[in-house]
């Protein structure tokens, strides 16, 4: 047998003990990322229902009232930097809107509705309802902040709770409160996850047919996993 007929098995050998080797890799780095992830999804799968389960507990610790100059009435953003100068407080998300339904609207909208208040009175619109809020908050995991303040208004009030440990784990889970390192190590989790899928597919099928593979295990479990998530999405 010649030289050259080794070689394609050869190949096959060495990519399989590397791609062996970085499944392992993969697998330890995202080991501990399994646990708190998989843990606290299965807390919050259960938030819901006669038999929900514990979710944790938020406390507020503080609530203060704060008088907001002139300077940091002009937009949300300048209310952002005057409060993280004065408070030390940076917020993480603002959000501008109407109490309810528009309170969740788009950033942009937000905006544009925070943008017509000025010669409005405090506490209403242009229409005489309620008038937009602006809502800004941030903290950790743990300890979070919320300020709410309503265009033309002089003070502004700043509320202050604390989570459990429980509570502190689903908000990670969530992304919530855990600053850009938390971000930067979720997404490496994340993508270590699609590597280690791949990556185990890849070894799985090595040395089976295209047949066998799809009339498998694989095939069964494609059909449940879409039997499951195409109603869920309709």
């Amino acid at each position: 047998m010649s030289p050259s007929t080794h070689r394609p098995h050869r190949f096959r050998n060495v990519s399989y003990r590397w791609m062996r080797q970085i499944h392992l890799w993969i697998g330890a780095w995202g080991a501990l990322a399994t646990v708190v992830y998989g843990f606290t999804g299965l807390v919050l799968n259960h938030r819901f229902g006669d038999d929900a389960w514990p979710q944790g507990d938020s406390n507020e610790v503080a609530r203060v009232e704060l008088a907001v100059p002139a300077t940091a009435r002009t937009s949300a953003e300048a209310l952002s930097l005057w409060l993280r100068d004065t408070q030390g407080l940076d917020a993480q998300t603002i959000r501008k809107g109407a109490p309810g339904g528009e309170r969740g609207k788009s950033g942009q909208a937000g905006q544009r509705r925070g943008g017509d208040q000025g010669g409005n009175r405090a506490g209403s619109d242009k229409t005489g309802g309620p008038a937009p809020k602006w809502n800004l908050s941030g903290g950790t995991a743990r300890s979070s902040w919320a300020l709410e303040y309503v265009p033309g208004s002089d003070t502004a009030e700043l509320k202050k709770n604390r989570q459990t440990p429980l509570a502190g784990l689903n908000r990670l889970h969530k992304g919530v409160g855990g600053g850009w390192a938390w971000i930067l190590l979720a997404d490496s989790f994340a993508i270590g996850m699609l590597l280690l899928g791949i990556s185990g597919l890849w070894m799985w099928a090595r040395g089976r047919g295209v047949k066998e593979v799809f009339v498998s295990v694989l095939a069964v479990g494609l059909v449940v996993w879409l039997a499951v998530f195409l109603p869920a999405m309709a």
